[in-house]
C-alpha cells in the first residue's frame, strides 16, 4: 500500500470535507442530467420498450424532441415489407387532446393536454411494450379504453374505472401502468382502434413514424443501412438504440437546458476546487512535521511532491465514490416519486474525469505547502 493511501485511510477525517465537496459537486451537474434525460425517457417509453428494432421517419427529423414533427405518406408501409428481412411495419400515431376529469365527492376538476400514446392490442404486436401484461393489453381492447401510469393519476384526476372526457368523448380508465411517467405533459395510452374512434389518426394519406421488426434483430445495423441507401431521400431509417441517443441529445443540446447544465458545471468546479484545495492544503499543514522528518531522511523535495499528488488523486476517487452513493440516493428517491430519471454513459464518464481534474488541480496548488516543511523545524 502506498503512503499517500496509507494516509487518507488512516487520517480519513481530514479530509472529508475535500470528498464531500467533490461528490456535491459531481451530484449538482448528474442529477440535472438525469432529470433532463428522464423526461426524454418518459415521453418515449412506449416507443423504447416496443419490439421494433428500426424506426422510420421523415428524412429532415433528427430526433423526436422538439424537431417539429413530420409525417410519412402511407405508401411506405407496404413497400417496406419488400426488404426480406422485414416481418412488420406498423405506424405509431403520436397525439395529443384535451382532458377533463369528472370529479366526485366534490374533489377538484382537473383540465389539462395530454398526449396520447398509442399501442397495438394484437399478442406481439409491434407496437406493443413488451412489459404490457395481459391483463392491460386485453383491458385496452375495450373501446375508449385508456391506461395511465401510477404516477399521472393525481395529475389527471382519476382513479382505475373514472371516466374522463378526450377531446369532448367519454374515455374510461381501465388499466394503470408502472414505469411510463411523464414529468412535461400527463401522457395515457390507447389502442390503435379507440384512437380512431377518437378520430386522432392521421388522414389524408399521411402517417405518423413506423416501427418495422426484423426477422433477425441482431442484423438492425445492416438492414438500416440497406433501407437508407434504398430509401431516395424519402425516408430515414434508425435503429431504436440510435434514435434513443439522438432523443436524449437533442434535449440536452437545448438552449436552456445547454445553459443550466453550463451553469451547474462551473459553480460545481469552483466549488470543488476551492473547497478541495483548502482542505488538502490544510491537512497538509496539519502534517508538515512528518514531511520534515521525511525530508530529514533524505526523501527528495520531488517525491514529496508526489506523495501530496497522489493523495489528491485518491481523495478523488474517494469522491467519485460518495457521488456514486448520493447518486443512488437520488435516483431511487425519484423512482418512488414516479420521476423519471436516466444517466447517460457519456456524462458519467465526463463527470468522473471532472471530478479527478478538480483534486489533481487542487493537489498541485497545495503543493507551495510543502516548502514549510524544512528540517531544521524539528530542533524547535
Amino acid at each position: 500500500m502506498s503512503l499517500a493511501l496509507a494516509t487518507l485511510l488512516y487520517e480519513w477525517r481530514r479530509y472529508t470535507a475535500a470528498m464531500v465537496a467533490l461528490a456535491v459537486a459531481g451530484l449538482l451537474i448528474l442529477a440535472q442530467v438525469g432529470m433532463f434525460t428522464g423526461i426524454v425517457r418518459g415521453v418515449t417509453a412506449t416507443l423504447d420498450r416496443s419490439r421494433a428494432d428500426i424506426i422510420i421517419m421523415p428524412p429532415k427529423m433528427e430526433s423526436l424532441i422538439n424537431s417539429g414533427g413530420g409525417s410519412l405518406p402511407q405508401r411506405l408501409q407496404p413497400q417496406l415489407y419488400m426488404h426480406p428481412e422485414v416481418v412488420e411495419v406498423a405506424a405509431w400515431d403520436i397525439e395529443g387532446g384535451r382532458w377533463v376529469n369528472r370529479p366526485k365527492d366534490g374533489k377538484k376538476a382537473v383540465t389539462t393536454f395530454v398526449d396520447v400514446n398509442m399501442v397495438d392490442t394484437r399478442p406481439g404486436a409491434v407496437t406493443l411494450p413488451v412489459d404490457f401484461s395481459e391483463e392491460t393489453r386485453r383491458a385496452l381492447m375495450e373501446p375508449y379504453a385508456v391506461a395511465i401510469d401510477e404516477s399521472q393519476l393525481g395529475r389527471l384526476g382519476v382513479k382505475l374505472g373514472d371516466e374522463a372526457s378526450l377531446n369532448g368523448k367519454t374515455v374510461r380508465v381501465r388499466a394503470i401502468l408502472t414505469g411510463y411517467p411523464n414529468i412535461n405533459n400527463a401522457s395515457i395510452t390507447v389502442s390503435r382502434d379507440t384512437l380512431r374512434l377518437l378520430g386522432m389518426v392521421q388522414k389524408n394519406g399521411k402517417t405518423g413514424p413506423l416501427m418495422v421488426r426484423l426477422a433477425d434483430a441482431a442484423r438492425a445495423d445492416i438492414v438500416r443501412d440497406q433501407l437508407n441507401r434504398d430509401a431516395k431521400g424519402a425516408y430515414r431509417a434508425w435503429t431504436r438504440a440510435e434514435l434513443a441517443e439522438a432523443n436524449e441529445g437533442a434535449l440536452l443540446k437545448e438552449q436552456i437546458i445547454g445553459l443550466f447544465l453550463s451553469f451547474s458545471v462551473v459553480i460545481g468546479f469552483a466549488i470543488g476546487c476551492a473547497i478541495t484545495s483548502m482542505t488538502l492544503r490544510g491537512a497538509i499543514l496539519s502534517s508538515i512535521k512528518e514531511f520534515a522528518s521525511l525530508r530529514a531522511l533524505g526523501v527528495p523535495m520531488s517525491a514529496l511532491r508526489g506523495i501530496v499528488f497522489e493523495l489528491s488523486l485518491w481523495v478523488g476517487v474517494a469522491g467519485l465514490a460518495f457521488t456514486a452513493l448520493l447518486t443512488v440516493g437520488v435516483y431511487l428517491l425519484a423512482q418512488s416519486g414516479g420521476v423519471p430519471m436516466g444517466f447517460p454513459l457519456a456524462w458519467d464518464i465526463g463527470v468522473a474525469v471532472l471530478l479527478l481534474f478538480i483534486a489533481g488541480a487542487s493537489g498541485l496548488f497545495s503543493l507551495g505547502v510543502l516548502k514549510k516543511s524544512q528540517p531544521a523545524d524539528l530542533l524547535r
